[in-house]
């Protein structure tokens, strides 16, 4: 590295944003991309959630290891490696031939996005002062939007285009950019420091997500019981609980000796509330997410590029009230708007949980879609604002591989209770709907066609684009895709409650954070923030 070379934070932010761009739109994609996957790799939709899951474990497991490998080896070191890792994984995602080795890559994805996530917050509170953070977030809420808006309508294209294959080929040139761009622009702030990493709580952390996760994933498959000899699912996810648990008191202990948790980055209220906020965000995207892009190609029919154009609305809004919530924080406590944006999504995601029928049309969900994007745009820049404003440029990479951990946790749970409850849900719709129109068939076939319905729980659902639920004969497709697409609607009906519940308890958090002003503690730490070290 050059000593004393002058960096501009602008270009910087941009590369760094560039990466934030990379991993958001891949993750975009492959929830547009879904039911494509599920149809070209004979998936159930079981394991496509552990295709999302191999990513979100990797990534919120590793976090904090990373941000603490930030500070050893410094925060453009690890953001250039990260980059190297997620280009090679997505390379490898799109070349999978199986469940399974989808499955791997994307856990390897998780692993390079780990990498690289942590390095930008404290490179960011090294460059600029508090004052002028909130138009900073901004500029990643606007760019966050882009890569929502790009996801959808990128991938659809892609999917219907070329195949679902080429939405992990498409990171390739993204990543050697950005790769290239880094060693060019971002600073070397390595500050030296020596630090232990805490393996055994990575193991007791591992160990109890996977529990947790894979219990409420596999569960309704296993009929919540045995899953081998003495093994349950119950027993798994207690299992689970108590290592989540083991680790929390073993972190209590070694707060004086490097702990994987630093419990100090919690004193401040507010880093503190917005985590937690943070957090339900997570759950509620994904929890919003996934059932809306099922039902949009599964039960309406529509295309992976039609889809996506159509929930555009949404990060369209979004864009656009990011930035008006940008000049805001820096002259309003982010309090005063996130309240309402919230709210705003709740009300946005309660009326597609209303509108969501079988006979439901294409822009059924519009309203809904661009009330939530409004509310949305005045989350994002509010909720970073007020959780980094008193923090000190040296917690940075602390506090990033926190913060992005908790919000990767709302994701992985999100993804699992979300997914068992819609499992749940429409296991008993398509008994109760296989009932109600099987008095269209003659007699004799009548059993045997509600027990084809009946017994997808068991044998994990079918449920990609254009799909019935279920092998039925041809002569009852008509009847057999009625089932279907009335008992997908009552399940989402059923299932959206859950994350516009999670919203609401964000915003119960968000009262009692401090509308505080910027503090002297938050200014740029001099010339080292803005030279290489």
């Amino acid at each position: 590295m050059t000593e004393g070379r002058q960096y501009n934070p602008w270009l910087a932010m941009a590369v760094l944003s560039l990466g934030l761009f990379m991993t958001l739109l891949d993750l975009t994609i492959v929830n547009i991309a879904v039911p494509s996957i599920l149809t070209g790799l004979n998936a159930t939709l079981d394991q496509v959630l552990w295709v999302l899951n191999g990513y979100s474990l990797f990534y919120a497991v590793l976090l904090i290891t990373c941000g603490r490998l930030g500070d050893v080896f410094g925060p453009r070191n690890m953001f250039a490696t990260g980059i190297v890792v997620f280009t090679a994984a997505s390379m490898f995602s799109g070349l999978a031939q199986n469940p399974a080795e989808l499955i791997i890559s994307r856990g390897l994805q998780g692993l390079g996005a780990a990498m690289l996530a942590p390095q930008s917050l404290p490179i960011m509170l090294s460059l600029f002062p508090a004052e002028r953070r909130g138009g900073v977030f901004a500029i990643y809420g606007v760019l966050a939007g882009i890569a929502v808006l790009a996801g959808p309508t990128l991938g659809g294209w892609l999917v219907t285009s070329f195949g679902w294959r080429w939405i992990f080929y498409v990171n390739l040139p993204i990543g050697i950019v950005t790769l290239v761009l880094a060693l060019l622009w971002v600073p070397d702030l390595r500050v030296g420091l020596r630090h232990k990493l805490d393996w055994l709580g990575v193991l007791l952390v591992t160990g109890g997500l996977l529990g947790v996760v894979f219990g409420l994933i596999e569960g309704e498959r296993y009929n919540w019981g045995p899953v081998a000899g003495f093994v349950s699912i119950p027993l798994i996810i207690a299992t689970g609980v108590v290592l989540l648990a083991v680790f929390l008191f073993q972190q209590a202990r070694r707060q004086g000796s490097e702990p994987l948790v630093p419990f100090a980055v919690f004193r401040d209220r507010n880093f503190t509330l917005m985590a937690l906020v943070l957090c339900a965000m997570g759950f509620a995207i994904l929890g919003v997410f996934l059932p809306t892009t099922i039902f949009l190609q599964s039960v309406l029919g529509l295309s992976a590029v039609a889809a996506g154009l159509t929930v555009a609305p949404q990060p369209i809004a979004m864009m656009f009230t990011s930035g008006l919530a940008g000049g805001l924080s820096q002259r309003i406590s982010g309090k005063y708007f996130l309240i309402p944006g919230l709210l705003l999504f709740a009300a946005g995601v309660a009326y597609i949980a209303w509108a969501a029928a079988a006979d439901a049309g294409r822009w059924a969900f519009l309203p809904g879609l661009i009330v939530s994007g409004f509310g949305l745009g005045f989350v994002w820049t509010p909720v970073f604002s007020l959780a980094t404003r008193d923090l000190r440029p040296e917690l940075g990479g602390v506090a990033a591989g926190v913060i992005n951990t908790i919000q990767e946790l709302g994701t992985v749970i999100a993804s699992a209770a979300v997914g068992a409850l819609l499992q749940n849900r429409l296991a008993a719709s398509l008994h109760t709907q296989a009932v109600h129109y099987s008095s269209a068939l003659p007699p004799a076939a009548r059993d045997r066609f509600v027990a084809g319905f009946s017994s997808a729980a068991h044998t994990g659902f079918q449920v990609g684009a254009h799909q019935t639920g279920a092998s039925l004969p041809a002569q009852f497709a008509a009847i057999a895709n009625a089932v279907f697409t009335h008992a997908f609607s009552d399940a989402m009906k059923a299932t959206l409650p859950l994350p516009i519940g999670i919203i609401l308890l964000a915003v119960v958090a968000t009262f009692f954070a401090r509308a505080s002003k910027l503090s002297a503690s938050t200014q740029p730490v001099g010339e080292a923030s803005t030279t290489a070290a």
